[in-house]
C-alpha cells in the first residue's frame, strides 16, 4: 500500500534547480518556470525537461520541436515567480524582461541569467500529467558566474 504522505515527503526531497524555459511557435514567444530538469547523456549532450500537458508551452514545444533553458541565479526568486503564471492570465511575460532570441532555436533567452542552453527535441514520453521532453543541447552560452537558484531555497514546493 502506498503511504501518500511518505510519498509526498520523499518526492519533495529530490533537489531541483529553477530555470526559465523559453519556447517559440512562429512569432509567438512564451516562457515558464521549469524545475523538473536534468542532464541525461554526455554524448550526445541530452537534457530532460518535464512539462505540464495542460499548458500552452507544452503544445508550443510539441509543435516547434525546440526549447531553451535560462539558468537562474540564487536571489532571482522574483524572476522565477513572474514566469509561474499562465500566459493566458498575465499576457506577455517578457514585456519588462530583457531577452534575446536564440541563434539556433529562436526561443527567448533571459539576458539577466547565468547562461543558457538551446535544445532540439529528440524524444518524448507522454505519461501522467507531464511530458518528458528529451532535448539535445545544440547551443549554449555563459553570461556570468554564480550559484544556481534552487527550488528548496525559495520555500516553494513543486512535487509530491
Amino acid at each position: 500500500m502506498l503511504d501518500e504522505q511518505a510519498k509526498k515527503t520523499m518526492l519533495r526531497k529530490i533537489p531541483h534547480g529553477l530555470y526559465i524555459c523559453g519556447v517559440k511557435d512562429g512569432e509567438n514567444l512564451n516562457g515558464f518556470t521549469a524545475s523538473w530538469v536534468m542532464q541525461a547523456s554526455f554524448e550526445p549532450p541530452l537534457v530532460i525537461n518535464c512539462v505540464r500537458k495542460d499548458s500552452g508551452s507544452h503544445e508550443m514545444i510539441k509543435k516547434s520541436g525546440v526549447f531553451a533553458l535560462s539558468f537562474l541565479e540564487e536571489g532571482q526568486k522574483d524572476l522565477a515567480a513572474k514566469f509561474f503564471k499562465p500566459q493566458s492570465r498575465v499576457g506577455n511575460k517578457f514585456e519588462d524582461v530583457e531577452f534575446i532570441e536564440g541563434t539556433e532555436t529562436g526561443c527567448p533567452l533571459i539576458k539577466d541569467s547565468l547562461g543558457y542552453i538551446e535544445c532540439r527535441v529528440v524524444g518524448s514520453v507522454e505519461k501522467g500529467d507531464h511530458t518528458v521532453y528529451v532535448g539535445e543541447v545544440i547551443s549554449s552560452g555563459i553570461y556570468r558566474e554564480g550559484n544556481p537558484l534552487l527550488l528548496e531555497s525559495t520555500g516553494w514546493q513543486y512535487g509530491g
